[in-house]
């Protein structure tokens, strides 16, 4: 699975016609946007769970990350586990302003309804531990002006939150995302056949469909994509320990170096695990379909479709190889195909 890139129609002011988020900027809305800079998001939150140690061990195991410093008695927790703690889960929080819902009001009245989680930045300041009581604040920090990008024209708000352990700032967590107006769908002519045109084409009266999301490519990965434009796999390599890693990080999470090269993937691996999707149906996908987490030969792990078996087929354990699908006309993307009698 892929992250869709912001990517068109623009914004505009609330209480105007519903067609105004295309025209011209309005400097009075702009300026109402601004206004919620510096507003409160979220005071005096707590973490519904103080940090634990089963907690650590279930991330650790999810993320394959066999540090020792994240077990035992002196135990600290990933750092990436930062926002884990102050996650209000399906139950949500009772701590949020009012003012972040009053923005959000404002862009969906002016027409910019769709949202997009962009990127988030970390600061780590103080390492977390088993038994400590977690406690937040969160500030909408910027309303950007209006932006176009190829999913839609609308503005980007980014949330600060300032995270403490039993009362000492432990780390900030900036969370930014992207309130839109999409863009209107193109049509496609139909081309080419199998997988790779029933990602175009589908089934439907006018015979096109919408493209798949576009992959956020930023300088952290853009080796990655543009081993995939020529067909090969690349993994990260440490410069130092040698130690593998996938997805693309800026520095190894293992010895912390920020010197790589690269590997070429065999293509071959495993099911390590899956799901099948069945809901919510999203445009340019046909569900059901399976969602593997493939551990490939190498050792790494990346997300990706199992193709080439019925989604009920697939099983934890089946061998998978490596193949290229041409989503569209732009889009390449790194699949598996599930060997024959390895679907149990």
């Amino acid at each position: 699975m892929t992250a869709g890139e912001p990517t068109g129609p623009g914004g505009h002011g609330g209480g105007e016609a519903p067609g105004a988020a295309a025209g011209a900027p309005d400097r009075s809305f702009a300026e109402r946007l601004k206004s919620y800079e510096g507003r409160v998001a979220a005071a005096e939150g707590v973490g519904k769970d103080p940090v634990d140690a089963a907690m650590i061990r279930h991330w650790c195991e999810a993320m394959g990350d066999n540090d020792p410093a994240y077990r035992g008695p002196d135990a600290v927790a990933p750092p990436t586990m930062l926002q884990a703690w102050t996650m209000g889960g399906l139950s949500g929080h009772t701590d949020r302003s009012g003012a972040y819902d009053e923005l959000s009001a404002l862009l969906d009245d002016a027409g910019f309804t769709s949202v997009v989680a962009t990127d988030c930045e970390q600061e780590y300041l103080r390492p977390l531990r088993p038994g400590d009581t977690v406690t937040f604040d969160a500030v909408i920090e910027s309303v950007s002006d209006r932006k176009t990008t190829k999913l839609g024209t609308g503005h980007f708000v980014t949330t600060r939150m300032d995270i403490r352990a039993d009362g000492v700032l432990a780390g900030t967590h900036r969370f930014r995302i992207l309130k839109y107006a999409p863009a209107a769908a193109k049509s496609r002519p139909a081309t080419g056949s199998g997988e790779g045109a029933r990602a175009v084409t589908g089934a439907g009266a006018s015979g096109t469909r919408p493209r798949r999301p576009r992959p956020v490519v930023n300088r952290d990965n853009a080796g990655f994509w543009e081993g995939v434009a020529a067909h090969r796999l690349l993994i990260q390599r440490c410069g130092d320990c040698a130690t593998l890693r996938f997805p693309w990080l800026p520095g190894c999470n293992a010895c912390g170096s920020q010197r790589w090269d690269t590997v070429e993937a065999s293509g071959a691996g495993t099911v390590y695990s899956y799901v099948v999707m069945h809901h919510p149906s999203f445009p340019a996908f046909d569900p059901p379909y399976a969602v593997g987490l493939i551990e490939l030969a190498e050792g790494v792990r990346m997300v990706s479709n199992v193709v080439g078996v019925p989604y009920d087929k697939v099983r934890i354990g089946m061998p998978v190889r490596l193949e290229f699908l041409r989503a569209d006309e732009e889009l390449e993307l790194p699949v598996f195909r599930g060997l024959p009698g390895g679907a149990g």
